[in-house]
């Protein structure tokens, strides 16, 4: 066997001489570099000024998740909603959930809660946005083919049963992720990652 590669490090060292200005950037990462995971064109910025920068692109879609159970895939769904520029992440049930997979990108995106399904809809109503389920239900549209609104909330269920019932009954509408193999499902987690991207792909690009 051969020798162990060196671990990598993330990120950039320290800047050189003389710094940039403004008050984008943090004195402290720029003086012991930037290990965060974060894209280069945020390289030193202070989380408040990412975040402001963030605000300024967000898509108007947000992302909603069922946690009855404390679902191990929330971490995994803010992640995916921070890489495409979701509004906000929406969870419904219990408050904690597992930060993990999030990798820290609930530093740059926002994150509220809502006791339970019926809190979600008055808010969504108010905010004039339709729940769009996402489930492999009978009588859902396959999301390959499905028309989504441009200003909507994703709402995914708990790993296992899917969506709640409360949940179906506030959907305007319910796409499916049209599977080929063996499996029953795919976790909350890839599901909202395929979903988000449909969203991407019809108004995000071209």
């Amino acid at each position: 066997m051969g020798e162990p590669r060196p671990r990598q490090e993330i990120g950039v060292g320290p800047h050189p001489r003389p710094w940039p200005e403004g008050e984008r950037y943090d004195p402290e990462l720029l003086a012991a570099g930037d290990r965060r995971n974060v894209v280069d064109e945020f390289r030193y910025w202070t989380r408040e000024a990412i975040v402001a920068e963030l605000d300024r692109r967000r898509h108007p879609f947000h992302v909603a998740i069922e946690n009855w159970v404390h679902d191990m895939n929330i971490g995994t769904v803010v992640r995916t909603a921070n890489a495409f520029l979701a509004s906000a992440v929406h969870i419904v049930g219990r408050r904690r959930w597992n930060r993990r997979g999030a990798m820290v990108t609930e530093r740059y995106q926002h994150v509220h809660h809502h006791d339970d399904i019926e809190a979600l809809l008055r808010w969504a109503q108010h905010e004039q946005l339709p729940i769009i389920g996402v489930d492999n239900l009978p009588g859902s549209v396959a999301i390959e083919g499905a028309e989504l609104p441009e200003r909507c909330v994703m709402l995914f269920g708990q790993e296992g049963p899917g969506l709640s019932r409360p949940a179906r009954d506030a959907a305007t509408l319910v796409c499916s992720i049209s599977q080929f193999g063996s499996t029953r499902s795919i976790n909350a987690g890839v599901a909202s990652g395929i979903a988000m991207h449909a969203w991407i792909r019809q108004h995000a690009l071209g």
